[in-house]
């Protein structure tokens, strides 16, 4: 990071709706930003232009790396900030009667327009001190912008990365799929694929899901359809009694040479339910069959479904396992697929898909790897969106420039201490191709003046970028859609150091500061902070 400027801005952008969760406004603040926004105003000091830097000062989840996400909310946000009436007139009644009224006449007035946002693009790679987002503004304005950004990024930042780890342990071939909607706190989801329909309306996230165990067990026998009939996946012909097809096909299976002595009588209100499934979604038929016994029950019940809708043409799509050993049930499942392909001639048989999902996490992901298994698709719920091994990422807003004048916030934790200036940062990259620490540069830790090294970048990329410049019709970077901020978070990713991505133990991403703005935080740090005397 180098203490200059940046006078970044390109495209022309667009008008912005407002952010996706109505919740998100003005008013989902600290009570004190609204309370020194007043003192601001007060001292006439509330149009006083000041810098503040976005950061956070540690990795999550004991790694090196951390997911940028939540910038185009705070877009949204921005270009829709204005306090209404109603919200005016609640804020008048929170304050003592002392407050004057001209202060709610400038509260109504306020809109960003003189608010600038420089933010490094979403879905990049970040690290501790590097500010993600920097903005510039009357201070009072500022302010009340503080508790929304931190809002928005905090969690999907700390959301966003517990995912890619989780993609980082499973590996590139597999699906992941967010089962997590009923135990998340919040609505937001989304992987390979989600299960919350309001994602995939609001963002396009493909839609994955099966039935649960209360459909299975709600049927008793076959006798409860009533409708039996499919037609043909080509419309060539219509199969009259699909449950009897169904039935021949398990009889099949039952006194097949290669699958004799697995099982023997399989529940029959399973192969109710599953029948009735696939007669609604012949297409798309994807069972679960862990609700009475896996390799007695459900797989076979599933098999004979699968084989019946392949003579009319339809190919199902697999099961999901919800419990127990999950290698060894998904190793036993694949075995039985590849006995059914090869004794009944159906091509492909064996490929049949197989997703996993109770309760998986980075740990039970690591450890079915180790164990070897056949799962192609994972489902992951509580432990991705609850973030259940970290609760809060710990972004801070913090002040780092008023007036032109760089200011500094002192700890005796030094890790609390922050990089004053209205700084540019960089990311430099190797002759590997890796991205490195930031021509032959001297790069130095920002406080620790024994780590200190030269640097000859063999590329230089500039990492803030301006995104609001204070008005929707400046010119300013364009938000990329979804797909390209996942496909910058992925390509990123690749290019990590593999030990900066590890699990257990990664190295350390050097974050440093240039030499000038070293000597300068040290003289600032000596000038503000007060000396002590002995008696």
């Amino acid at each position: 990071m180098d203490n200059n400027s940046n006078n970044g801005g390109v495209e022309p952008g667009r008008i912005l709706p407002g952010p996706t969760n109505p919740m998100v406004t003005p008013l989902l603040t600290d009570l004190y930003q609204f309370t020194m926004a007043y003192a601001y105003w007060k001292a006439g000091k509330h149009n006083e232009r000041a810098v503040f830097d976005l950061y956070f000062r540690k990795n999550p989840f004991r790694g090196e790396y951390t997911v940028f996400a939540g910038l185009e909310e705070c877009i949204r946000f921005i270009a829709n900030f204005k306090l209404n009436d109603i919200q005016i007139a609640f804020l008048r009644k929170t304050f003592p009667p002392s407050c004057e009224e001209g202060f709610f006449d400038y509260l109504r007035g306020i809109d960003c327009s003189d608010v600038q946002v420089y933010a490094i693009p979403e879905g990049s790679i970040v690290f501790p001190k590097v500010p993600l987002v920097r903005v510039e503004g009357p201070v009072a304005a500022v302010q009340l912008l503080e508790t929304p950004f931190l809002n928005l990024i905090n969690y999907a930042s700390l959301v966003t990365t517990n995912a890619a780890r989780h993609r980082c342990v499973a590996g590139s071939s597999k699906n992941l799929l967010e089962f997590g909607l009923r135990r998340a706190q919040g609505p937001d989801g989304g992987l390979s694929a989600s299960n919350n329909v309001a994602a995939g309306r609001l963002f396009g996230i493909p839609l994955r899901g099966t039935h649960s165990h209360a459909f299975v067990s709600s049927y008793m026998s076959l006798d409860e359809i009533i409708d039996k009939s499919l037609k043909s996946s080509d419309g060539s012909r219509t199969c009259v009694n699909f449950v009897s097809l169904v039935q021949s096909c398990l009889n099949k299976i039952q006194w097949s040479v290669s699958l004799r002595g697995i099982f023997s009588e399989t529940n029959q209100s399973e192969l109710a339910a599953f029948t009735s499934y696939a007669l609604a979604f012949p297409n798309s038929f994807l069972a679960l069959v862990d609700t009475y016994d896996v390799m007695k029950s459900g797989i076979p019940n599933f098999c004979a479904v699968a084989l019946a809708l392949n003579e009319l043409g339809y190919r199902a799509a697999g099961i999901r396992l919800d419990s127990g050993d999950l290698a060894y049930l998904s190793r036993e499942s694949r075995n039985f697929f590849c006995k059914i392909e090869e004794e009944f001639k159906v091509p492909d048989f064996g490929k049949t898909g197989i997703t996993a999902s109770n309760d998986l996490n980075e740990e039970t992901l690591d450890a079915l790897n180790k164990q070897g298994h056949e799962v192609d698709s994972f489902g992951i719920g509580t432990y991705l969106v609850t973030c259940y091994s970290q609760a809060a990422l710990g972004c801070v807003f913090k002040l780092v420039e008023i007036n032109t004048q760089p200011r500094i916030k002192l700890s005796e934790d030094v890790s609390k201490v922050s990089i004053p200036c209205k700084k540019r940062c960089y990311r430099l990259y190797g002759r590997e191709g890796y991205a490195l620490v930031g021509e032959r540069i001297l790069c130095r830790h920002p406080f620790n003046e024994s780590k200190r090294a030269y640097v000859v970048p063999q590329r230089v990329e500039e990492l803030l970028k301006c995104y609001w410049p204070g008005s929707p019709d400046s010119p300013r970077e364009e938000l990329p859609d979804l797909k390209d901020t996942r496909d910058r978070c992925m390509k990123q990713l690749e290019q990590m150091r593999p030990d900066h991505l590890r699990r257990l133990n990664p190295t350390p991403y050097k974050v440093s500061v240039s030499a000038k703005l070293y000597d300068f935080i040290h003289f600032l740090w000596l000038n503000e902070a007060p000396v002590g005397e002995l008696q």
